[in-house]
This record gives C-alpha cells, sequence and structure tokens, in this order.
C-alpha cells in the first residue's frame, strides 16, 4: 500500500473545500489514516519546502502556506499517489483535467487548494515530516475487499 501526504492548502481551508477534497478521496476508494488541522510553522514549512529555497517563489510560498491553517492528511492505497495526483489534477488548474479537484475549484497556480506528493517515496517523506508513527492509524474497511484486489 502506498501512502500520499494530502494539505488542503490555505486557500482551500479559507473556502471551505475540506469536506469536499476528503469526500473526493473517499469515494476514489482511497483510505484515510491519519488527518490533522493545524497551523504550519516557519519550521516545518522550510523543511517541506527545502528543495524549492533559493528560487525566486520560495518565500512566497512559505509566507502562504503559514498564512493559515491547512488539513493535513495521509491517504493510502493501491497505486495511491498516482490515484491521487489524477484526482486532484495539474499543479496548473487551467491545464487540469474536467472533475478534477483543481479544474473544478482553482484558477491559479498560486493557489491551486491542495499538495499532494509527486512519488511513493516523497509521500513517505512528507508523512513522517508531517505526522509521528502514533498519529496514523492502520485499519481496514469492511468495503476494502470491494476496492482493493489484495
Amino acid at each position: 500500500m502506498e501512502r500520499s501526504l494530502i494539505l488542503v492548502k490555505p486557500d482551500g481551508v479559507q473556502r471551505g473545500l475540506i469536506g469536499e477534497v476528503i469526500a473526493r478521496f473517499e469515494r476514489r476508494g482511497l483510505r484515510l489514516v491519519g488527518a490533522k488541522f493545524m497551523q504550519v510553522s516557519l519550521d516545518l514549512a522550510k523543511q517541506h519546502y527545502a528543495e524549492h529555497e533559493g528560487k525566486p517563489f520560495y518565500d512566497g510560498l512559505i509566507a502562504y502556506i503559514t498564512s493559515a491553517p491547512v488539513m493535513a492528511m495521509v491517504w493510502e492505497g493501491p497505486n495511491a499517489v498516482a490515484a491521487i495526483r489524477q484526482t486532484v489534477g495539474s499543479t496548473k488548474p487551467v491545464e487540469s483535467a474536467p472533475g478534477t479537484i483543481r479544474h473544478d475549484f482553482a484558477l491559479e497556480v498560486g493557489r491551486n487548494l491542495i499538495h499532494a506528493s509527486d512519488k511513493p517515496e516523497t509521500g513517505a517523506r512528507e508523512t513522517a515530516l508531517w505526522f509521528k508513527n502514533d498519529e496514523l492509524v492502520d485499519w481496514k474497511r469492511d468495503v476494502d475487499r470491494w476496492v482493493f484486489e489484495k
């Protein structure tokens, strides 16, 4: 099972889209294993976006992610990263496929509502950065046998 970090960013929280995001992942068949509503610290923001340090948009990115609360979640399932990225849509909302979260609710890259891990290894690293092991719940749903083949 793959895991991915999902952040409903400050714009998504302010616009009341947390429930919509959760509903889409649940309907897709993914399983929620961790969630917390939080204000992102400057230190966590810098660790999360470390790969972008020195780029022209870095300071704005840090200011934005720390500007209001986020909903941080970990979702899992077979091929979870690819399924989540497909559900979320392109980083550029105007290039997102119809029916994706970003197509349906966003217009600009700087206000694209949601963060999703881009690779399984990134999902593992980001999950460990945002969540302690005891904040994740290992559980099975009765419906899993109708969603997951194994």
